[in-house]
């Protein structure tokens, strides 16, 4: 038996209980710009780094993320750098927002530098090629430190910026960082809730954007209501086999990090995930599909490396295979999505959860 995990109360509101604090944010991606502009208009100071020197400048001077961000103002206390020394020394907290290829890479230079006191967020939503590590784990690893957070949910960042009502999900084993990240975004547009369940968070914020893809496809196929319902059920059906095979606990994917996720991923075209997905069933091959896309595309990794470990597990993921064909085998869509429509009609929901009264 399988015992649910609760998210906990979500924090709201612009009274924020830290007093200012000295925040870093490493990437100035849609995501990485938002969360930098929410901590800044909760008056913490806060600096955000990128490699390239021209583009921090840009920033520093126009206050518009003209690339990611076009017409959101950005808070003018917010600073920018390259250099990631000065950006994280002294930083109470660092948000990790770069394309999770470049997690290990950016890391690295900061080993050294760490204190044990550092509170580490990661907000990308992917799997580091070959090791199948998590985000989390990355940065556990490079910097030697068990002060780790995950950010999670359905978080369209242009929707964010348009101050639209969303929610997020901050994962940690430790409390105090689950209240500190709570108390230093709380915006009265944006809630955030709790949980201890890093593993789940984590992995049902990755696995979301393999389906986001398949669902971009069926909409641009001209499939209905009822096929993306169908689709986004047997999606999690099929998030909820994996995460139990690999000790996991499925309940978790009810939340923000998994139902919730997995509906804007698949429903939005804001996702980019979605968007590729519109391209190749467009007729564009993968690499010209990737040229249109301003920011990485997580799920197409993820597509490759979940269907390795599935491969290596013997997991039931019919999905996942059907995408790898598409797109990394060269297969056409239509006998692909027929097949699966004529595959195994097996139970509809895998995993029951009983009452404990």
């Amino acid at each position: 038996m399988v015992q649910p995990i609760n998210e906990g109360t979500a924090v709201e509101g612009n009274a924020v209980e830290d007093a200012a604090i000295k925040v870093a944010v490493l990437g100035a991606g849609a995501f990485g710009t938002v969360i930098a502009n929410m901590l800044a208009d909760n008056g913490h100071d806060v600096t955000v780094w990128l490699k390239d020197k021209a583009k921090a400048t840009l920033l520093q001077s126009s206050f518009e993320n003209k690339v990611y961000l076009p017409g959101y103002p950005l808070n003018k206390a917010l600073k920018f750098t390259d250099d990631i020394t000065t950006c994280c020394e002294s930083a109470a907290v660092v948000f990790v927002s770069v394309p999770s290829k470049a997690y290990r890479s950016v890391l690295a230079q900061l080993v050294g530098s760490v204190t044990a006191e550092q509170i580490f967020v990661s907000t990308a939503k992917g799997i580091e090629d070959k090791t199948f590590c998590r985000m989390s784990e990355v940065i556990s690893e490079v910097l030697k430190t068990d002060q780790v957070g995950v950010l999670s949910g359905p978080n369209l960042a242009k929707e964010v910026a348009q101050k639209k009502l969303t929610a997020t999900v901050i994962a940690s084993a430790h409390e105090r960082i689950i209240e500190r990240v709570q108390s230093l975004l709380a915006q009265s547009y944006f809630r955030v809730y709790g949980s201890q369940d890093v593993y789940a968070v984590e992995l049902g914020g990755t696995l979301k954007n393999i389906y986001g893809i398949a669902a971009g496809m069926a909409c641009e196929l001209g499939m209905g209501a009822n096929t993306n319902s169908m689709l986004m059920t047997r999606s999690l059906a099929e998030m909820s086999r994996f995460v139990t095979h690999l000790g996991g606990n499925p309940a978790t994917f009810l939340g923000l990090a998994g139902v919730g996720d997995l509906i804007v991923t698949c429903s939005s075209p804001l996702s980019r995930n979605f968007q590729l997905g519109v391209e190749i069933a467009k007729g564009a091959t993968l690499e010209r599909a990737l040229e249109t896309m301003q920011q990485t595309v997580e799920g197409v990794n993820t597509v490759k490396m979940v269907k390795q470990k599935a491969d290596q597990l013997d997991i039931y993921m019919p999905i996942v295979e059907g995408l790898y064909r598409i797109l990394f085998a060269g297969e056409p869509i239509g006998p692909i999505i027929h097949q699966l429509m004529v595959g195994d009609q097996n139970r509809d929901v895998e995993y029951i959860f009983q009452s404990q009264d």
